[in-house]
């Protein structure tokens, strides 16, 4: 029987579960690929950890170097993270021949391009399905299921971290600070939870789908990107009652301007499937012309749901590694020399609709002096929500939603209402998306 082997690089949460996955269900692989696929080696820093996880039946080593290097491995699982000891040990993989197999979004949203370039050049795979939304197979549903389509947008809730976070939020009327801790208690958040809070972590697993869905280069460093420690649970509340929910989202879609690529706290109606996913679930929204939206949904990280996409890439590795380079899917879904580089919008560029709250003086003709603001840069508005202000208070919380407009023109609008003399502190303005058609 064929052999395809396997060396590992790094056995932590993913490591350890692509390990068990792959030996738990050797024999069903097997029946599904014709081909065994064994882990030879693995490299890991905690040598003794490894030895125990594998029982001894697995060469160990704390030189990553040593199984990229090895002859006997036909294929190197990237699992150990970050972007500078990655890349160079991919690249090294690449140039001996060996094909590839990684989990590490970061690492292709920024350097991808080399990689891609390098591995097209040597004839091997890169395959990365685990990169994106954990066990969830959207990388393959959109480089081949759906194929025969022209994608308009994707749209997805690609981070678990945040939509816990903003799940506890809306359920038990909890601050950002008072989650964050829980999140970080349970599991959920990272002693520095920035890259997940502040949306960097959407914003590189963004940067592939959008690579993907519209043959473009990877551009992470052009993605607008804003978290959700600035929320305040009065929006999430307003929110609720004009029938919307606050997701982090990240979007790409294809435009007569260019492509957006942004990721950001989103209004979504409550209607909506993508907006009833919550916890530390992720689900993705994909508009091809053809199909119309589709929806993908699952467990986004944890040690088996992602090593569920490690084993199938390691599963088309068995099945392709022998077929040309013609008979593969391209790594972007587009042949090499088809992928383009279409211009990512900056976000004053961008149209969305707004959800806006301002906080003014409670007496006649503030409104009206709003609207005008409004109406005069052509943004009409779709629905208000005036609260009384508290006893004893001078104050109250207006809320609009507007229509689509361009991001320049409410930027515009926002500053002329922040200057009137009735209006207190800062406007909020969150963005909000159909997510329909």
């Amino acid at each position: 029987m064929k052999q395809l082997n396997v060396g590992l690089l790094g056995i932590g949460t993913v490591g350890g579960g692509t390990y068990t996955v792959l030996t738990r269900n050797a024999a069903e692989i097997t029946r599904r690929t014709g081909v065994a696929i064994n882990v030879v080696q693995v490299a890991d820093k905690n040598v003794d950890h490894a030895k125990a996880l594998t029982d001894g039946k697995v060469d160990v080593t704390n030189d990553a170097f040593a199984v990229v290097n090895n002859p006997n491995v036909d294929v190197v699982v990237e699992l150990i993270g970050g972007y500078t000891l990655s890349k160079d040990l991919v690249l090294k993989a690449i140039a001996n021949g060996k094909h590839v197999v990684t989990a590490n979004k970061a690492l292709l949203a920024l350097h991808g391009n080399e990689i891609f370039a390098a591995a097209q050049n040597a004839g091997v795979i890169v395959a990365f399905e685990a990169a994106v939304a954990g066990g969830i197979p959207i990388i393959k549903a959109l480089r081949e299921g759906l194929g025969a389509n022209k994608i308009e947008w994707v749209a997805g809730i690609i981070n678990g971290t945040t939509n816990f976070i903003l799940t506890e939020m809306r359920e038990k009327g909890l601050t950002y600070q008072d989650v964050i801790g829980e999140a970080q208690r349970l599991g959920y958040a990272e002693a520095d939870p920035t890259f997940d809070v502040e949306g960097i972590d959407a914003a590189h697993k963004l940067t592939i789908l959008s690579a993907i869905a519209f043959g473009i280069p990877m551009k992470f460093e052009e993605a607008y990107t804003e978290g959700i420690t600035k929320l305040q649970q009065a929006d999430i509340k307003y929110a609720e009652e004009l029938g919307y929910r606050v997701k982090l989202l990240g979007i790409t879609k294809r435009t007569a301007k260019g492509v957006e690529l942004r990721v950001h706290p989103t209004l979504i109606p409550e209607k909506r499937l993508v907006a009833n996913v919550n916890g530390a679930m992720n689900a993705v929204v994909v508009k091809g012309d053809a199909v119309g939206p589709t929806l993908y949904y699952g467990a986004g990280a944890g040690a088996e749901p992602t090593a569920s996409a490690v084993v199938a890439d390691l599963m088309d590795v068995a099945r392709l590694s022998n077929a040309s380079a013609e008979q593969r899917v391209p790594y972007l879904a587009f042949q090499p020399n088809s992928v383009v580089d279409l211009p990512i919008l900056p976000i004053a560029e961008v149209e969305s609709a707004y959800y806006l709250r301002l906080r003014a003086s409670d007496k006649p003709g503030v409104l009206a002096g709003v609207t005008k603001i409004l109406a005069d840069r052509n943004i009409s508005i779709d629905a208000m929500l005036q609260k009384e202000p508290d006893d004893n208070e001078t104050e109250a919380d207006i809320v609009i939603l507007t229509h689509v407009t361009v991001e320049k023109n409410m930027d515009a609008g926002i500053a002329e209402i922040e200057a009137l003399p009735a209006t207190v502190g800062k406007v909020t303005r969150i963005r909000m998306e159909e997510l329909g058609k």
